[in-house]
């Protein structure tokens, strides 16, 4: 057995405090099959909350892949000051949607990003629904979005990726200026290389159009050295494409090592999807998240600047940072 969830593993953070966790907020949204749903937890106290919007994978678990997920990161970024809004997009497993004639399934990676415009059209609506938010204690200025796998393609779209589908004729930029910085989290790499496989190609043929030349927003990529799946790729570098072949000047890439695509365990606790687990790397991973946001979205605030420091000098430095 594994040894329990530690809070943030050696990296300082701030005190935690208690969550209120409301769902679900059900939005009603012009054209979408059903209406989206979001899970919103916040910290007990506090005012001018950050914003953090948290983007599910597209895993193959019945409701990790929904706004039911990611537990490990949800309730400590809510612990530690954000608010975080969770939407279920719809390629989650829970909604039944992705074998449908529907467009742009089994991905929806379209309207993934459109599910966080809308969240953040209607925050108003969200915080009237929530008990606790009133009175706009959300601050609408310091916004950041983070995803794991598919959520990381969808982060990547909020920060200027596109999909280069040229037999899709609509808006290829779905970036949204009110998000100032986005955590792709194994997200997918580029596809149009000898080494995308066949079973991508065939599944998932849209990856293959990846393209992160317009990716200028502000954004941490992790990935894991362990981190390779020839259903996608025979590429270990593929998830560090958002990295390597984005604009540079304000992209940060953190590698961790002995991750595998689960990274310990972000997607929930005790998952069986899990091949890695290791609390320490989940705490090491969420806490790196936590201070990279809090550093991006305020001025001034040294909380990355400690945690590249606390990690650097650490006995056994769980990760690798670099900049460019």
């Amino acid at each position: 057995m594994s040894k329990p969830y530690s809070d943030a593993a050696d990296i300082p953070v701030n005190a935690s405090q208690p969550v209120l966790t409301y769902h679900p907020v059900t939005l009603d949204v012009p054209g979408r099959p059903v209406p989206l749903e979001v899970k919103v937890s916040i910290p007990a106290n506090g005012t001018d909350l950050p914003l953090i919007l948290l983007s599910h994978g597209h895993g193959m678990a019945n409701f990790l892949s929904s706004y039911n997920g990611y537990g490990p990161l949800a309730n400590f970024f809510a612990a530690h000051g954000f608010a975080v809004i969770q939407p279920t997009h719809l390629d989650s497993t829970a909604l039944g949607l992705r074998d449908t004639d529907l467009r742009d399934a089994p991905l929806f990676w379209r309207d993934r990003a459109t599910d966080m415009h809308t969240i953040l059209d209607r925050l108003d609506d969200i915080e009237a629904a929530v008990p606790g938010l009133a009175e706009r204690r959300i601050d609408r200025d310091r916004v950041g979005a983070v995803g794991h796998s598919l959520g990381g393609n969808t982060v990547s779209l909020l920060l200027g990726a596109r999909m280069l589908d040229p037999e899709d004729d609509r808006p290829k930029d779905l970036s949204d200026s009110r998000v100032k910085a986005g955590v792709l989290i194994g997200a997918p790499g580029i596809g149009n290389d000898e080494h995308f496989a066949e079973w991508a190609r065939t599944n998932y043929p849209v990856l293959y159009y990846t393209d992160f030349e317009h990716m200028t927003g502000t954004g941490l990529i992790i990935v894991g050295d362990q981190d390779l799946n020839p259903n996608f790729s025979n590429r270990l570098s593929y998830r560090a494409d958002a990295y390597s072949a984005s604009p540079g000047g304000n992209k940060t890439m953190v590698t961790m090592y002995g991750a595998g695509h689960i990274f310990g365990g972000i997607s929930g606790y005790d998952a069986a999807e899990t091949g890695d687990e290791n609390p320490e790397r989940v705490a090491t991973l969420r806490a790196l998240v936590w201070a990279y946001l809090r550093s991006r979205l305020y001025s001034g605030d040294p909380s990355w600047k400690n945690a590249v420091n606390a990690l650097e000098n650490g006995e056994d430095p769980m990760a690798m940072v670099e900049t460019r």
